[in-house]
C-alpha cells in the first residue's frame, strides 16, 4: 500500500525473470519426485526417510535432538515423529531420552541403519549426479551453490538453516 493507503501494483516478473523462476518452480517440483522414485525403486524408502536417515548418520555420534533433526529436514515434529517411529520399526532408528535434558528426544541411527544409509547412499549419489551435477559446467555448480545460499538466506536472513552453515 501506499502511504495513503491506495493498493500498489504488484512488480510483475519480466520475461527473463519469469524464465528464472519457472525453471526454479520447475526444478523444486520435478527433483523432489525424481529423487524419490530413485530410492522408493533401488531401496524402499522415500527421499524425506532417506534425508532424516543420512542426517543422523552425519551426526556426531550418529545422535541428534528430535527438534534438531526437524529443523534440519525441514518437517514438523509430527511428520518426524510418525517416520521416525516407522523407521524404529526396521530397526535403523532408535528414540530415547536426552540424559543431559529429559525433555528433549535423541534419535540414534543403529549399526543396521548405518548399514542401510551405506547401501543406499551410491545410488541416492548417482541420481543426484545424474540429475543436477553433470548436465552443469564446474562454473553453474559453482553458481547453483551460490545461488542456493542466496536463496536461502532470503527465505531464512537468520541464518539457522542447517544446510547454510558450513563449518
Amino acid at each position: 500500500m501506499d502511504e495513503d493507503g491506495t493498493p500498489q501494483e504488484p512488480r510483475w516478473l519480466d520475461e527473463e525473470e519469469m524464465r528464472g523462476w519457472f525453471g526454479l518452480a520447475s526444478v523444486l517440483i520435478r527433483l523432489p519426485a525424481a529423487l524419490d522414485r530413485q530410492l522408493q525403486r533401488d531401496a524402499g524408502i522415500s527421499h524425506f526417510d532417506y534425508q532424516v536417515l543420512s542426517g543422523l548418520s552425519m551426526s556426531p555420534g550418529r545422535t541428534m535432538r528430535m527438534s534438531e533433526l526437524a529443523e534440519l529436514t525441514d518437517a514438523s515434529l509430527s511428520r518426524l515423529s510418525h517416520t521416525v517411529g516407522r523407521l524404529e520399526k526396521r530397526g535403523w532408528i532408535r528414540r530415547y531420552p536426552d540424559p543431559e535434558d529429559g525433555r528433549y528426544t535423541l534419535a540414534a541411527l543403529t549399526g543396521e541403519g548405518w548399514d542401510k544409509v551405506v547401501a543406499t547412499a551410491p545410488g541416492h549419489v548417482a541420481a543426484v549426479r545424474e540429475y543436477v551435477i553433470e548436465p552443469l559446467s564446474k562454473s553453474q555448480i559453482k553458481q547453483l551453490a551460490q545461488i542456493g545460499d542466496r536463496i536461502v538466506l532470503a527465505i531464512d536472513p537468520t541464518g539457522t538453516c542447517p544446510t547454510q552453515r558450513r563449518d
